[in-house]
């Protein structure tokens, strides 16, 4: 008998279970995960009935990151955060695989696809329209990402090779005593696949710098008679 009333009171809760239908995973698109390997994450559950719940942290919502167990073969993911290996998911064009499990439908897991945002293209962006001898050339170059931002690269994702000079980490730099070379070819490789490449000119600034001009304009301004002021 006790049996038999612990089943009665148990079925209202089971018939009052709502099986989800589908989830969908976004990421915080604030924490740069375009550069680094970690980013908040977010859930949306829909149910059969058409009512959602979403995730707390990041949605804001009343699903707490405790009902749910998230895991995925490229990483891991606690307490709404998700760490990812970034060269696991590149084959994939950087599509994260989240198995969930919600904790009232423990028997069942969800598939999940999150897209994460990946590169598209890079360019130079130099500071500077030519080269000078002896000074060094930062070789700007940003990447252009599918989430619409550009963010600057450096020798961690890009690789170089220059025609003339010396490459320092970043910089190209020419010798005082190099007065043959008229402009350098430098491209520049992403890391990731080298398929993604650029190539640039620099011009290499010819002659000294003429600071006839500058020193003359300074001679004018303090040979300049100073006006004088009419009495009242």
């Amino acid at each position: 008998m006790r049996t038999l009333l612990l089943i009665l009171f148990a079925l209202p809760a089971f018939a009052q279970q709502k099986e989800a239908a589908a989830i969908t995973a976004v990421y915080d698109s604030n924490a740069v995960a375009e550069l680094y390997s970690t980013t908040p994450i977010g859930l949306i559950v829909r149910y059969k009935d058409g009512t959602e719940r979403q995730t707390a942290g990041l949605l804001g919502g009343d699903l707490r990151w405790s009902q749910v167990t998230v895991e995925t073969p490229f990483g891991e993911c606690s307490n709404g955060v998700l760490r990812f290996n970034r060269n696991k998911i590149r084959p994939d064009n950087y599509k994260m695989r989240l198995l969930v499990t919600l904790r009232d439908q423990p028997s069942k897991q969800h598939e999940v696809m999150l897209q994460l945002p990946y590169l598209t293209g890079i360019r130079f962006q130099h500071y500077a329209d030519s080269l000078k001898r002896g000074i060094h050339f930062y070789l700007n170059v940003e990447g252009i990402y599918n989430s619409g931002k550009i963010y600057p690269l450096d020798t961690s994702r890009i690789r170089f090779t220059a025609s003339a000079g010396q490459l320092i980490g970043q910089d190209l730099l020419i010798p005082v005593t190099d007065s043959s070379t008229r402009k350098i070819s430098v491209t520049a490789f992403y890391r990731g696949g080298n398929d993604m490449k650029i190539v640039t000119e620099i011009p290499v600034k010819q002659g000294p710098e003429d600071e006839s001009m500058i020193i003359k304009n300074e001679k004018d301004v303090f040979s300049k008679p100073k006006k004088k002021r009419n009495p009242r």
